[in-house]
């Protein structure tokens, strides 16, 4: 989620709008039962405590507190204000501040008006001979009112692109399942109550020697299928974060926002 993509023009028929259109393709790996060598990256108990948190995850981006909004992210492992643990659901809590913190370290450089937080898993994602296949899925309850802009995605820890949004809202009820190979591919799909718990699932299987195919879903429904050229072989960050206006639109909210996952799972086929 690096830029405002509400400039960007979407994919041919990459927004689908009926229960019906999303229901009509599966993948075939997807479909079939998981391979004798697949392998748990980061299990569902990961936000059981702090220690399997803090085993697993890192705090805040992995360059640092800013990013593309008007949110700084503070959490540390004795800082919980922003980033904390409710019975085994991660919360991520934004909240308005009324002094000046300066601009963001990141472009387009918003002036910071609220503190929130993030996390970022140790373990990248590689898609490569070894590990041709992965899923990354997780439930969420996601704020989607203007200024609020929560994502759980996919970059790349080496350099930009690759990208892959599995859940972003930007200040209203549509997700955005987007992929960034140099160009965007994008497949928004209306949420409805997107604050219930709801599901996010992508696929990724590698299909050349520099290719791979991301399936998406969306409560166990396939939603789209993109191409990501150039992804194999290209460590990727796994990030949870709730930042703020910026391509969410502005002024965003003034109290506290919510952002909870919970069930986070990451495998992979391994053929070693």
């Amino acid at each position: 989620m690096p830029f405002d993509r509400r400039t960007f023009l979407l994919s041919s028929g990459a927004a689908l709008a009926s229960g019906a259109a999303l229901a009509t393709a599966r993948p075939a790996a997807a479909q079939s039962a998981a391979p004798l060598a697949w392998e748990t990256v980061i299990g569902p108990s990961t936000f059981a405590d702090y220690g399997a948190l803090q085993a697993a995850w890192n705090y805040r981006y992995p360059w640092g507190s800013d990013h593309n909004g008007s949110a700084r992210m503070y959490a540390s492992a004795d800082d919980h204000n922003h980033v904390y643990l409710e019975s085994g659901v991660l919360v991520l809590r934004a909240s308005r501040i009324n002094w000046d913190e300066g601009n963001s370290s990141s472009d387009p450089y918003l002036p910071i008006r609220y503190h929130s937080g993030a996390v970022h898993a140790k373990t990248h994602v590689i898609v490569d001979d070894r590990y041709p296949q992965w899923e990354v899925k997780g439930e969420f309850q996601a704020p989607s009112a203007r200024g609020t802009w929560p994502a759980f995605w996919l970059t790349g820890a080496w350099g930009w692109p690759p990208e892959s949004d599995i859940l972003e809202y930007k200040g209203d009820a549509r997700n955005w399942f987007n992929t960034y190979d140099g160009g965007w591919d994008n497949t928004i799909v209306s949420v409805s109550n997107p604050g219930a718990w709801h599901t996010y699932r992508a696929w990724i299987a590698k299909v050349s020697a520099t290719d791979v195919d991301i399936h998406y879903y969306l409560d166990g429904t396939w939603v789209g299928q993109h191409r990501g050229s150039n992804f194999v072989g290209e460590p990727m960050w796994i990030i949870i974060n709730l930042q703020m206006e910026g391509s969410s639109g502005a002024p965003g909210p003034s109290g506290d926002t919510y952002y909870r996952a919970r069930n986070l799972y990451v495998g992979r086929s391994n053929n070693t």
